[in-house]
């Protein structure tokens, strides 16, 4: 299994979950993968657990990847770290675990890729300061972007660090956004992107807001979005 390779231009690519198109989504494995390759950079979804620490998982429950039906942040984090999850064989691998925000961190900058992370679940302002201290102790503030469907999670990084890159992940349609507030904040966009078409992208960039979207598997669509100038691509096999 590969890749399926596209012609990028100046459009950054991003590795969701990883490779997740190769390697069991959100996993060291999946993040090896899209390390050695092209990819501008590598996402990956950060939940808190109910003693204090944090994981690295998209949904809320465990069960799609494993036997395990786990609420995530009702959960232990060793309870959690313990489950073992299945491949794309539908193979159990003992390798194949939750990982921690500090692994990923330092797998990104081993591979020297762009660390995209999702604050998944609403966090409180301590949890990001802990949050931005180990993005500080594993790797560099300037190769991070910060990503989520909330808008006070984005405000909160903004308050702690003002040079945060920031992009707010949506679905809603373009024109429902509040540009101004973007704009303000200094917050990009991170949307779907069936909801995009060449008039938006040009209209976000005179702006000053830059674009990213999600989640683009089918070389047209790529292609199309390239065309149109999308600064951003996230997809789980194109490259």
């Amino acid at each position: 299994m590969d890749t399926i390779k596209i012609e990028r231009k100046k459009t950054k690519l991003i590795a969701h979950r990883g490779l997740s198109g190769i390697e069991r989504e959100n996993t060291a494995a999946a993040f090896v993968a899209a390390g050695n390759r092209g990819y501008d950079g590598i996402e990956t979804d950060i939940h808190h657990t109910a003693d204090g620490k944090y994981i690295l998982f998209h949904d809320n429950h465990t069960a799609r990847l494993n036997e395990t039906d786990l609420t995530i942040e009702k959960s232990k984090f060793d309870d959690l770290r313990a489950i073992r999850l299945y491949d794309h064989f539908n193979k159990k691998r003992g390798d194949l675990c939750l990982p921690t925000p500090e692994e990923y961190l330092r797998i990104c900058r081993t591979y020297e890729k762009t660390a995209v992370l999702e604050l998944k679940c609403r966090f409180q302002e301590q949890e990001i300061a802990e949050i931005l201290k180990m993005v500080h102790n594993e790797y560099d503030l300037k190769q991070m972007v910060f990503i989520s469907f909330l808008w006070e999670n984005l405000l909160l990084v903004r308050k702690q660090e003002k040079k945060a890159h920031l992009q707010f992940l949506t679905s809603d349609a373009v024109d429902s956004l509040d540009l101004a507030a973007m704009r303000a904040n200094r917050i990009g966009l991170d949307i779907y992107y069936p909801k995009l078409n060449r008039d938006h992208i040009t209209q976000l960039h005179k702006q000053g807001i830059e674009v990213n979207c999600w989640t683009v598997d089918d070389k047209k669509d790529a292609a199309r979005l390239i065309k149109w100038g999308v600064d951003y691509i996230t997809t789980n096999i194109l490259e």
